[in-house]
Order: C-alpha cells, then structure tokens, then sequence
C-alpha cells in the first residue's frame, strides 16, 4: 500500500511501538560513524529516514531524530556488537530507499542501512520510497497510520 507524502512524517504503531518515517526530499551525503571506519552513502530525495521506537515513548525525540538528519544531514552513529550502551537505545535510525524492520537484531550496531531494529509487533515490514510518497508491505492488520506536520521555528515568535 502507498502512503502519499511529501514533507510531512508518516507515523505507524501497533501496541507501544512505533515507526516514523519521512521522505529525505534532498540530495546529499549522510556518513555513519563506528569505532573503525567512516562510510559515506549518498542519500536521494525519494529515500526515507524511519526511526523505530520499540517500547514506544514519546513522538517529538523521533521527530528530532528525522530533522537531524534530514535537514541538518547530521551522521549516524553505530556501536559495535554487544557495546553495553546498545541496550538503552530507545529510538533507531536508518535511511535508505528501502528499509525493514526486524525484531531479532541487536540495537544500534548495524551500519547497513536497510535495516531498523522494531518490536515484535512490527517486524517483517518494509518500506519503500517513491515518487508519490512510501509504500509499505505488508500492512500488518492492528496498526494505524497517521500523517503528521513538522516545522522547527527558530528565531522570535
């Protein structure tokens, strides 16, 4: 199923959990960070940026998560395997043209990026940019779908 969007978030949730996901909607370089290397990918407007939230939690911090990268093309950063902090990472981060979700990899620790750590309840999801905005397969029965607008304001009111 496709999901039009253009610079507005889509959320997904099922349970708890959840997924926001943004179309990139620009051309540039995001570089992901381990202990060991530097990689650089470049990132297309039709790919998205999906952040997870296993346990669910506030929306705003994922928000924030997708405007770092985004708008400010801000790096990723990738533990190595069965680094202690992995376990407190509470929001996840990919961005490719094409992302699944999976429940049985350890958070934080895989710099490929077709891949996002997800609940149980929304793995074996994948999501696919378009021109017209995501297209997810499959659509687990139970989720809801909603769009939401995002703006940063800075200066004075």
């Amino acid at each position: 199923m496709i999901f039009p969007l253009d610079d507005e978030l889509l959320l997904i949730r099922r349970g708890r959990s959840f997924l926001l996901v943004a179309k990139v909607n620009a051309l540039f370089g995001l570089c992901i960070e381990t202990t060991t290397n530097e990689f650089c990918q470049t990132v297309e407007p039709t790919d998205l940026v999906v952040v997870s939230a296993p346990e669910g939690g506030a929306i705003e911090p994922a928000m924030m998560l997708i405007e770092f990268v985004r708008t400010y093309h801000l790096p990723l950063i990738v533990l190595p395997k069965d680094h202690p902090g992995s376990k407190r990472f509470t929001y996840l981060v990919s961005v490719a043209p094409e992302i699944s979700t999976n429940c049985s990899i350890q958070r934080g620790t895989h710099p490929e990026q077709h891949l996002v750590c997800s609940s149980e309840e929304l793995a074996g999801i994948t999501l696919k940019g378009t021109g017209e905005g995501v297209e997810i397969s499959p659509v687990p029965a139970g989720t809801t779908h909603q769009k939401i607008k995002c703006h940063i304001k800075t200066g004075s009111a």
